[in-house]
């Protein structure tokens, strides 16, 4: 019997409702607590609303320009007019089923007796949350516990202010009512290379200007490499080594000026330059929530903060920016607080998926640790371009890259880039979170022919005999 079913039901309160609190309240309620969601958005958060949604169905209308590339080749001849992308259509499109799946999120919180309400809340205490109602009133909510999921925002500079029209943020650019002519994107990390991929597939002159030695810097360098040339042979102008200073708006056109003199003209400019934590003003830290230095919410591996009671979930605490993980974390939350069944967070399980094309997936260890001797992994990397499913597909680009543990052959980490490897990454998690060795990972079937075959091959040559 858990603890919120052996007396009355516990109280939580949830602020913010992207998917580490809508998810959070949805295992608390089944098991038992009376819970109250606060959000300033809508259900879904900003996630939702703004970002991971809404990006994606961007991303996935750039999939399918990208299959038309190669539509020639597989002997789909497409006339002389080629194919057009309306982008005011594209986000016309986006925003609609980012508000349908918050609707979505909002009808399951209510069947599930989850309250909504619609404003900003902070914590005046441990146990009491105030909440400012998008209404004008006030309400007060008297908690067991608290699970803070605020998120995190865009981060601007002084020297580089949007102004939804020109400068952009990536929560901004579903209002553009014409089509770039050129769009600059500063910032090469996974935002800056999703947008970047996905407007350069819609068929937009787009140049990428990155601080770094590569795109992805944080990415499996040989995954990222295999982007890069892609990127730049799809005509992508890609800056390496290249900071920006600062960002000027001069009518309908906007200059990107480098910290080395240089200067860049487009019709638009992106900027993917991080996120910053939405901790300011909830009174946390006079609650006694501790913060790092970047503002973010310290926490533990089963989502507490320094306050008790107060737990925290998803991008506010920093852990790992993914929607999955801020789940986890929601999830984690109240099985611990409610006395359920649960296992602390393992980063090490976490597969992750940047929505380029090609995409790229990992999962576990990474070389870079491998290299750096922080774990001892024996490495098969296998392209694609050797798979026949890939060859009748046309693919050319990507691989497959595994990583098992000499003598017990364990499987510990993976790679794969390639057209959906946000799908074909799930046997090598599978492999990664139940400790099966390469032999067992190769000894399953796939099917013939199927991209899958490239990681069951992987495995088998792991083996050692």
């Amino acid at each position: 019997m858990t603890r919120a079913q052996s007396r009355h039901p516990d109280r939580v309160a949830i602020i913010g409702g992207g998917p580490g609190g809508y998810e959070a309240a949805l295992v608390a309620a089944q098991l038992g607590a009376r819970v109250t969601v606060v959000e300033s958005a809508g259900p879904g958060g900003s996630a939702v609303l703004t970002d991971c949604v809404p990006s994606k169905t961007l991303i996935a209308t750039a999939e399918l320009m990208t299959e038309v590339e190669g539509a020639n080749e597989l002997g789909v001849l497409i006339g002389d007019g080629g194919v057009v992308v309306d982008l005011v259509r594209v986000n016309e499109r986006v925003k609609r089923l980012a508000l349908a799946q918050s609707v979505d999120i909002g009808s399951r919180l209510a069947r599930d007796g989850i309250d909504v309400v619609r404003g900003r809340g902070r914590l005046e205490s441990p146990e009491r949350v105030v909440v400012e109602r998008a209404d004008g009133d006030t309400q007060v909510l008297e908690a067991d516990a608290v699970l803070v999921a605020t998120g995190a925002a865009p981060r601007t500079l002084a020297s580089a202010q949007p102004d939804g029209e020109r400068i952009l943020t990536w929560e901004q650019v579903y209002d553009l009512t014409e089509e770039p002519s050129r769009m600059i994107v500063v910032g090469s990390g996974v935002t800056g290379a999703e947008f970047a991929s996905a407007y350069n597939a819609l068929g937009i002159d787009v140049v990428l200007v990155s601080s770094r030695d590569r795109v992805l810097p944080g990415e499996d360098a040989d995954a990222a490499e295999v982007l890069e040339d892609v990127l730049i042979r799809r005509g992508m102008t890609v800056l390496g080594r290249s900071r920006m200073e600062s960002v000027v708006r001069h009518g309908d056109s906007v200059t990107v000026t480098l910290t080395d003199g240089r200067t860049v003209e487009g019709s638009h400019c992106l900027l993917a330059l991080g996120s910053v934590p939405n901790t300011d003003g909830l009174g946390l830290e006079e609650a006694g929530v501790a913060l790092d230095e970047r503002g973010f919410v310290t926490v533990d591996r089963v989502s507490r903060t320094t306050a008790r009671g107060v737990y925290a979930a998803g991008d506010c605490t920093g852990v790992l920016m993914l929607a999955s993980v801020a789940a986890m974390q929601g999830r984690i939350a109240m099985w611990h607080f409610l006395g359920d069944a649960v296992s602390p967070l393992d980063l090490k399980k976490v597969s992750s998926n940047v929505f380029t094309a090609p995409e790229i997936a990992t999962v576990g260890w990474s070389q870079q640790a491998v290299d750096a001797g922080e774990i001892a992994a024996e490495v098969v990397m296998l392209p694609l371009s050797g798979n026949p499913r890939a060859k009748m597909q046309g693919v050319r680009d990507g691989f497959v890259k595994l990583f098992a543990r000499p003598g017990t052959g364990i499987v510990v980490g993976g790679v794969v880039v390639g057209p959906r490897a946000s799908e074909l990454i799930h046997p090598v998690s599978l492999a990664v979170a139940e400790s099966l060795t390469a032999d067992q990972v190769a000894q399953a079937f796939t099917v013939y022919p199927s991209n899958s075959g490239s990681i069951a091959e992987a495995a088998r040559r792991l083996h050692r005999g």
